[in-house]
């Protein structure tokens, strides 16, 4: 576990790298989650303390660095989460990488303990990111236990090889800040970084409200506006825009040049402006915003981005996007078992449930029962009504209902697949919901599930995707092969000459009934599952060096089989 120190100005800096990666190194794509183990999480804990006997002294800012999100983390063989070490040490930022920016540009999340239990849907997602930010009291309290905040931000990094993006980080008395620069725009000749006041939306931290009040890193931390300015040729002018956003449009309040700091040997340069930052103290943490303007010796003019601030340590809410929330605001391996149980309980539920059903009341769901009553029931009841009538004929089209659920009992005890998880000259195991089964290296013939959860991306997507949409597929064709039967039925029993007495609108009934098209349109249906399930099927196939035939005939074949046996059962009446 690499760490690196630094020391400056009185203050350390503290650099902690992770490597989560599994002790098995699977192939794609049950490779998706970081499986961190206890031992590590020790060692983790023992690099972040390294100085804490010597914090009443120096202060300390500590950073880690690993490739995957939090979100993407398994908790360790003991039920142990990587979340409540970096909150024990109070961190300042945990950066790390995997989802890159495909997913959005706001993949940060602000983790908090909150004073009260958090409640059981917080273990699993958080819907934006600063969810569980318990807002602090107006009340000053000075104490020890009140100045120290268990917190940290996770920001991910973007990546360099399809995005071109790099972040600047910045640790200015405590305060840590960046900026990201996407290089597909073009190179930057300026690169501006505001160090101070921080981003009130992505960089603000609990903790800031109690150096507001308190001054816990010193008043004369207040007293300038800092920023670090990288610049190929030499800067003429640095000045510092604060606009005010209460009037409904931006309006300048502060204008003012910024002097460079002299003592600085690196590339970039400090530039501050001192200010009256007790008039900035507002109860909107997004009423000021902040924007600092750099001009070269050639006339080239580069501006920072608008970001707003809050003096006084208040935060400024922002919302995921749904794709945002997708991948950072749920807690993935904490979902799977749920998700599964979930998903092989409602299976077993639509299977059972009207099997009994059909048994116990014979004359109950019935297509009569339901059409005569229909007039007599509530919409709603007619819904419930016709969706258990779906199931009930699907039970009584017994082959096809036996059949499903034989293969879902397969897909809980018996192994999905065989394959080559670890190189395509590796030995051939197989899989089941429960991972894949290996030996742990240099221990014999001890057997490990590894990849749990990440076999979810395989498990999840058959059973929600493919075998749940087939039972409601199958079950509506069942229901209309009953239902067409008993309009066959009914009109075989009525005259000829009867035809030419209905209205134009009982006439297209009729046509749409004798063309059976509702089971055309299920047939569409089973395409699109078909369709569905081949992708899977296709990407097994090329992950894992497997032949369909030999190592997966029940995965790979069943569903289609299952389909072209039911369409055959329900095509006569």
């Amino acid at each position: 576990m690499p760490s690196c120190s630094s020391s400056n100005s009185g203050r350390k800096h503290l650099f902690v790298g992770f490597d989560s990666t599994m002790e098995i190194g699977l192939r794609g794509p049950t490779n998706l989650f970081g499986h961190p183990t206890d031992k590590q999480l020790i060692e983790l804990d023992q690099a972040l303390s390294q100085w804490d006997t010597d914090f009443e002294k120096v202060p300390l800012t500590k950073i880690v660095f690993g490739h995957f999100p939090l979100s993407f983390l398994a908790l360790t063989e003991s039920g142990k989460s990587i979340k409540d070490v970096f909150l024990k040490q109070s961190l300042a930022a945990y950066l790390c990488g995997h989802l890159h920016t495909r997913f959005g540009k706001n993949l940060k999340r602000y983790y908090h303990r909150a004073v009260q239990e958090p409640s059981l849907s917080e273990h699993y997602y958080q819907f934006n990111m600063h969810q569980g930010y318990a807002i602090q009291s107006n009340k000053e309290n000075c104490s020890e236990e009140a100045a120290h905040v268990e917190e940290f931000w996770e920001w991910e990094m973007g990546d360099w090889r399809k995005s071109r993006s790099m972040r600047i980080l910045a640790i200015d008395d405590g305060h840590v800040s960046y900026t990201d620069i996407d290089f597909r725009l073009g190179s930057k000749s300026i690169i501006i970084l505001p160090t101070f006041p921080l981003d009130s939306r992505f960089m603000q931290r609990a903790s800031a409200s109690c150096d507001f009040k308190c001054h816990t890193k010193g008043a004369s931390t207040f007293d300038t506006v800092r920023a670090l300015v990288f610049s190929k040729q030499e800067i003429v002018s640095v000045s510092v825009k604060i606009y005010d956003s209460r009037p409904g449009t931006l309006e300048v309040v502060l204008d003012s040049e910024m002097k460079r700091v002299n003592s600085n040997d690196t590339r970039g340069h400090m530039y501050l402006a001192p200010w009256n930052w007790r008039a900035f103290e507002d109860p909107s943490p997004s009423r000021y915003w902040l924007q600092i303007e750099v001009m070269d010796i050639t006339g080239d003019t580069s501006v920072s981005q608008l970001r707003p601030f809050s003096i006084n340590g208040l935060t400024a809410r922002v919302n995921w996007t749904w794709k945002e929330f997708f991948v950072i605001g749920i807690q993935w391996a904490s979902i799977y078992h749920p998700a599964l149980w979930c998903a092989i309980s409602l299976i077993f539920s639509l299977l059972l449930a009207p099997q009994v059903s059909a048994v116990v009341f014979k004359d109950q769901f019935t297509y009569k029962s339901l059409y005569t009553n229909g007039n007599q029931r509530t919409l709603l009841k007619s819904l419930v009504g016709g969706f258990v009538w779906l199931f009930v004929e699907l039970a009584r089209v017994i082959p096809v209902w036996f059949l499903l659920l034989v293969y879902t009992i397969y897909l809980v005890f018996l192994p999905w697949l065989f394959g080559h998880p670890i190189t395509e000259d590796g030995s051939l195991t197989y899989m089941t919901h429960r991972g894949w089964i290996l030996k742990r290296p240099n221990s014999g013939n001890e057997v490990v599930h590894a990849g749990i959860p990440d076999v979810m991306v395989i498990v999840l997507p058959h059973l929600y995707f493919v075998l749940l949409p087939t039972i409601v597929i199958l079950a509506a064709m069942a229901a209309e092969r009953t239902a067409y039967r008993e309009h066959y039925l009914s009109r075989s029993g009525k005259k000829k000459d009867d035809y030419y007495q209905k209205s134009r609108r009982q006439i297209e009934h009729e046509i749409f009934w004798n063309g059976r098209w509702i089971r055309k349109f299920l047939c569409l249906f089973c395409l699109v599952v078909l369709w569905k399930h081949w992708k899977l099927c296709r990407a097994l196939v090329k992950a894992y060096a497997m032949n369909p035939l030999l190592h997966s005939p029940v995965l790979f074949f069943f569903i289609p089989a299952v389909m072209g046996f039911s369409i055959y059962k329900t095509s006569a009446i």
